[in-house]
């Protein structure tokens, strides 16, 4: 009995360590979880033993994850920041980036609002608190009400960085989760503006984006992110602590795949160019 109980013991531990060998933790960007959630279920139904977790959080609170070690892919929608690299060399972590997708930023205004399009001056203005009312830029005498990310989020500082120039957002604006909670609010406010990423518009409109005012004004889509003529782009990545290894490289060169990419296109995400994707699998 004993000898049975001790190689039943032994059988279960083995298949325990074969179980949680396959377990796959990936945190962060609320930009991303849509896309990271599809990843992974399409991901498992063909990998039968390979169960991934999927959570949000924003960029910040994934790569704080990834450096305590709490999670095996940290999602992000912006590079990690040089204070974050110098952590990470502190702690014996080795950040590893891989550029999964590419995303546009979009500006979505209230169906009714007869605004439509901006540039970066007034989106620049309207997010600092220069500009307070929608006439100012050829819309209704309304105040503008101003919707954003919480400041962990990457779209945030993305969005600070290559509109506001780094300046701080108004204090009035309306800091919210996710880009799903800004896109809810836009649409039931016809007074309302806010920002995420693209493939998270339902009942709302695009503004069409301008950099400088003799530029053209342009949409974003697919096809114009793709193309790098919309004018606040930027890639989605993956990172790791060192070169993924084992079912790690597995995943993330699947995702990199013409079928990983085209799940990504599925769901309203921008895949990225072919030769890009090729660069970016582990060898």
């Amino acid at each position: 009995m004993k000898k049975v109980l001790i190689t039943t013991l032994l059988v279960f531990a083995a298949a325990s360590m074969v179980l949680a060998g396959s377990n796959i933790t990936i945190k962060g960007s609320d930009t991303l979880i849509r896309l990271g959630q599809r990843w992974a279920e399409e991901y498992m139904k063909v990998n039968k033993g390979v169960v991934i977790q999927v959570s949000g959080g924003g960029s910040g609170t994934g790569i704080a994850a990834l450096l305590n070690g709490s999670t095996d892919i940290c999602e992000a929608s912006r590079d990690m920041k040089e204070k974050e690299y110098k952590l990470a060399e502190e702690k014996g972590i080795k950040p590893f980036r891989v550029s999964v997708a590419l995303d546009g930023i979009a500006v979505f205004l209230h169906e009714k609002n007869p605004v439509a399009e901006l540039n970066f001056a007034q989106l620049k203005g309207i997010y600092t608190g220069a500009i307070t009312n929608w006439k100012e830029v050829g819309g209704n005498d309304a105040r503008i009400i101003l919707y954003g990310r919480e400041n962990n989020s990457g779209t945030y500082a993305f969005f600070k960085e290559e509109v506001l120039n780094e300046e701080d957002y108004d204090e009035y604006t309306q800091t919210l989760p996710g880009t799903a909670a800004v896109v809810n609010a836009v649409s039931k406010d016809p007074n309302g503006i806010g920002y995420g990423g693209i493939a998270w518009a339902t009942g709302v409109k695009y503004a069409a984006i301008r950099k400088g005012e003799k530029d053209t004004a342009i949409l974003p889509s697919v096809k114009a992110v793709s193309a790098g003529t919309y004018p606040i782009s930027r890639d989605l990545y993956w990172f790791f602590n060192g070169k993924p290894e084992g079912e790690l490289r597995k995943l993330v060169n699947w995702a990199l795949s013409p079928e990983g990419q085209k799940v990504a296109e599925s769901v309203d995400y921008v895949p990225l160019p072919a030769e890009q994707a090729q660069a970016g699998m582990i060898k």
